[in-house]
C-alpha cells in the first residue's frame, strides 16, 4: 500500500484504459481517465487515477476481468 493519495494505471493502449474506466466504475470503485504522467510512460497518452487504497481492489478485479495493466504508481 502507498502512503500517496492517488494512484495511476498505467495501460498499453487506450482501448484497454477505455474498458478499465467501465470495469472499475460498475465495481463502485471511482476512476478518472487522466493523461500519463511522462515521467512515467509514453506508451499509451491515458491511464486511470484511483484513490491510493483502492489500489488493490481494482488491480484484482481488472485481473479478474483480463483487463491488461502494464504498472500502477503512486502519485
Amino acid at each position: 500500500m502507498t502512503s500517496a493519495n492517488h494512484a495511476v494505471i498505467l495501460f498499453h493502449t487506450s482501448n484497454h484504459a477505455f474498458r478499465a474506466e467501465k470495469v472499475l466504475k460498475n465495481k463502485d470503485i471511482n476512476c478518472k481517465l487522466v493523461p500519463v504522467p511522462r515521467h512515467l510512460s509514453s506508451d499509451c497518452g491515458v491511464c486511470a487515477r484511483i484513490d491510493a487504497s483502492k489500489e488493490n481492489d481494482a488491480v484484482q478485479i481488472l485481473a479478474e476481468m483480463h483487463v491488461e495493466i502494464t504498472g500502477v504508481h503512486a502519485i
